[in-house]
């Protein structure tokens, strides 16, 4: 197969780049398979009109103007590879024509949950602040360095958002026997019970859990809706742990609930 025929791929995908993406093998491959025409973000809409026309594929989630969507007329599919759906391109468009817009979110999900539960375990335990504390010699002992220390096992646990993440969170947890609470209002009840979880309102999350975990994805109705009412329905002393997208937060907000030691 010549270069000519091989099919065009756009490759935008900063901040990542195709290095950081692939392994030396895959990317290879990768150039083996297809033409591939690098650009910036901003720089694909300023691309000839023969390129646009013959991309198959775009990785990356650069801006796409309805003007520009026109052009790209043998486009099948977007690799989103940050995750996060960024409100720049007609996405209905895009389905109304079949194009595929897919992320990385599956790969992301174990090592996120996984830090969640550190931060989870630090909070808990006051690991670091513990450390900090002995670095600088004035370390507590024996009760005194424990008076707010509790346990994750066992404890009432609250999940916002059950996606790709939740799920791997929820299986990192299990080892844990936390009684978990899940609120997401696109899943049926029946998906979060057979995954061993309660099927909870967003008061109930809020108000019940010992450790809230939020993982939802930010879309364009849901931006700042953890404000100051859910952070006040939240148990004196509970640990908020943010592992999704900063827009689904009032941080204003969760700055003066931390800062008044409600949470």
């Amino acid at each position: 197969m010549s270069d000519k025929t091989l099919p065009l791929v756009i490759s935008a995908p900063e901040p990542r780049t195709l290095d950081l993406i692939f392994t030396p093998p895959q990317l290879a491959r990768l150039r083996s398979h297809y033409r591939i025409v690098e650009t910036t973000p901003e720089g694909v809409s300023a691309l000839p009109a023969e390129t646009l026309a013959e991309a198959r594929y775009i990785i990356g989630q650069p801006p796409i103007s309805a003007e520009t969507l026109e052009k790209l007329t043998a486009l099948r599919c977007i690799f989103n590879v940050e995750t996060n759906l960024l409100n720049n391109m007609p996405y209905e468009t895009l389905f109304a024509r079949g194009i595929h817009v897919v992320t990385t979110g599956l790969v992301f999900a174990e090592p996120v949950a996984e830090l969640g539960l550190a931060m989870a375990l630090n909070l808990a335990r006051n690991i670091v602040d513990a450390d900090l504390a002995f670095r600088e010699g004035k370390e507590l002992w024996g009760g005194d360095g424990n008076q707010t220390a509790r346990l994750l096992s066992g404890a009432d646990v609250g999940i916002i958002g059950f996606g790709d993440l939740g799920r791997a969170l929820n299986r990192l947890l299990t080892g844990f026997r936390t009684r978990t609470k899940v609120y997401d209002p696109w899943l049926p009840p029946s998906i979060l019970v057979d995954n061993g979880v309660e099927p909870a309102s967003l008061d109930e999350v809020l108000s019940q859990s010992d450790f809230v975990f939020v993982v939802a994805s930010v879309t364009s109705e849901n931006q700042g809706f953890l404000g100051a009412d859910s952070f006040a329905k939240m148990r004196q002393g509970a640990a908020f742990i943010l592992l999704s997208r900063a827009g689904v937060v009032d941080f204003q907000a969760l700055m003066q609930a931390v800062k008044s030691g409600h949470i």
